[in-house]
């Protein structure tokens, strides 16, 4: 990849983002990144391969890659809310974007190969956190695997995205967090 100017790399990928969100990735185009960021699309080819790369570069530096922080409020069932409802505002913010992703990953094996081989790897120390100071307070007999939990959160998440839609209010919260994800935790600390 070549060094392009900062605010010149800013811009182009802060057209690319509008666009996906506006367009969704079959109809965005680079000539369109390109006249939306004001640059020219040899610049965009001097630095991003094509669009597949480009749209992974923005998912990558654009997306809340990190487990939400979380916080300690003294119990397994506050701490796994506050980091549930992390969760859901992080998705939330970006509905549009990834509404119009999902779709075409599934359907463009192009960019979803591109998006695994440069996708950084989540940090679950937040999580991890949690689970660690439900054991210490007695709530867990033994320590439960973070990405384990992530991934069932990740899961509930994307299934309301997806099939009935934000926002993501206190009843699904609750829902989420007393009826599946703390009996889950609590079964896979027993096992």
């Amino acid at each position: 990849m070549a060094p392009l100017d900062p605010e010149r790399e800013r811009a182009i990928l802060d057209a690319t983002m509008e666009l996906l969100s506006e367009l969704g990735y079959d109809r965005m185009s680079v000539d369109r990144i390109a006249k939306r960021a004001r640059a020219s699309k040899a610049t965009i080819y001097r630095r991003w391969a094509g669009k597949p790369e480009l749209v992974v570069d923005v998912i990558c530096r654009r997306f809340d890659m990190e487990a939400p922080a979380g916080k300690d409020t003294g119990s397994l069932r506050g701490d796994l809310a506050a980091i549930f409802r992390s969760l859901c505002e992080a998705v939330e913010r970006k509905h549009t974007l990834v509404i119009g992703l999902s779709s075409t990953l599934v359907s463009n094996q192009e960019l979803a190969r591109t998006l695994r081989a440069h996708m950084p790897a989540r940090n679950l120390g937040e999580v991890k956190a949690l689970l660690d100071r439900a054991v210490r307070r007695g709530e867990l007999g033994a320590a439960v695997d973070p990405a384990r939990l992530f991934a069932v959160a990740e899961a509930l998440v994307w299934h309301r995205m997806i099939f009935t839609g934000p926002p993501f209010d206190e009843a699904f919260i609750t829902e989420s967090v007393d009826g599946v994800l703390t009996p889950l935790v609590n079964a896979w600390s027993a096992a």
